[in-house]
């Protein structure tokens, strides 16, 4: 759960949590090249019973660098000169993106990134085996 070459830091596997408020069953219409992403949602408290308190999850959450494709625009991934072996990810993909990058914005108190589609820097098998350094 302490991972001694992160300087002692918690694991992902500690504070990411599978028990996530639903998706609003309608999301934004996502028009040319953006992709949505909802960041994993951080547990309250760690598997060993730690409470985190909010403001620790509200830095947890900032810092985070995967999350969950909602929804592809219409035109991302078309450029075929840009994207040779076609769209990097797919609605439901676990994918890895840059700290800052998207737009934050919240619905319903859930956060989510709009994104372009080039701003996807990997797919993740599952978003608790990535420890960011």
């Amino acid at each position: 759960m302490i991972n001694p070459q992160l300087g002692g830091a918690i694991t992902n596997d500690a504070w990411i949590t599978k028990n996530d408020i639903p998706d609003p069953e309608v999301l934004p219409d996502l028009p040319g090249y953006h992709v949505l992403i909802r960041p994993t949602s951080i547990r309250e408290k760690t598997k060993g019973g730690i409470l985190l308190p909010e403001r620790a999850r509200d830095d947890i959450a900032y810092l985070t660098t995967v999350g969950r494709v909602l929804k592809v625009g219409t035109l991302a991934y078309e450029d075929k000169d840009k994207f040779l072996a076609g769209a990097w990810c797919k609605e439901g993909d676990f994918v890895m993106f840059r700290m800052n990058s998207g737009t934050r914005f919240t619905i319903g108190g859930v956060e989510y990134r709009l994104m372009n589609d080039d701003s996807i820097e990997a797919v993740v098998p599952d978003p608790r085996g990535v420890e960011r350094v």
